[in-house]
């Protein structure tokens, strides 16, 4: 059997835009039905989720048949974590909280199987499509395609030297967590939050780098979209429920 191909990190290595949907269900039904509503990636969120990698295994498999990129986020920037999330499957992870090029080269290494990096080695996994996948170990980083997530000041700071990292494939803005850590908590729509992302996005435009961003302010994302954003999520699973269900709800009373 072949190793799958990641559509995603391909697309952005072309510079192609590649819109995406949030999922923090844990329900392979609704990560299937997702899966067919045409967006180019989806991300399985298990930081801010109640799931970790066993449902993942079956939000995976649910999504499989479709032409849609599963994307992972882990809690933390964890080896043991992440490597769980590879040997289950996951191609694309999305890591949280990176701070600076140290925190950046753990991820790589991660993710990389040695001398280079720390990844465990284990031949029958749902990875290799238990043993099936010819020289996996060999091709495996390939496919992999490893996103940091930028989401302090700190991080903005460190932005070039954190994206310039070999092994990192592409950086997404956190606009929660960020307008917390600028002093505008609960405010992702703040003047600065904004800025400071699109400045962000523009300075790894010009650098080739592909960067990424989740908003439901739909006109911050088309302004991330014109300053050079690759990798766009434009809504969340729960969040388009309950707005459909409270629309819904009004239209009744």
């Amino acid at each position: 059997m072949d190793l799958p191909k990641n559509a995603l990190k391909a697309a952005l290595r072309e510079g192609r835009v590649q819109i995406g949907i949030w999922s923090s269900f844990a329900d392979p039904q609704v990560a299937e039905l997702l899966a067919g509503c045409g967006y180019d990636w989806m991300m399985f969120d298990t930081e801010h989720s109640p799931f970790g990698a066993p449902e993942v295994i079956g939000l995976l498999r649910a999504v499989a048949p479709y032409p849609v990129t599963a994307v992972v986020r882990p809690g933390w920037n964890n080896p043991v974590e992440i490597k769980k999330l590879l040997d289950a499957g996951a191609q694309t992870l999305l890591i949280p909280y990176i701070q600076n090029t140290e925190e950046a080269r753990a991820a790589v290494s991660t993710v990389t199987y040695p001398p280079k990096g720390i990844r465990g080695v284990a031949g029958i996994t749902r990875a290799t499509r238990y043993g099936t996948v010819a020289d996996y170990a060999e091709r495996a980083n390939d496919e992999i395609c490893l996103l940091l997530q930028v989401e302090t000041r700190e991080a903005l700071d460190n932005l070039d030297e954190i994206a310039s990292v070999e092994g990192v494939d592409g950086i997404f803005f956190g606009p929660a967590d960020l307008a917390a850590s600028l002093g505008h908590p609960g405010k992702a729509s703040h003047p600065e939050v904004k800025e400071a992302i699109l400045g962000g996005i523009r300075r790894l435009a010009a650098q080739g780098i592909p960067s990424g961003i989740l908003s439901l302010d739909q006109a911050f994302l088309q302004e991330a979209k014109a300053a050079g954003a690759l990798f766009i999520a434009v809504d969340v699973d729960s969040g388009l429920l309950r707005r459909a269900a409270v629309a819904r709800r009004a239209e009744w009373a």
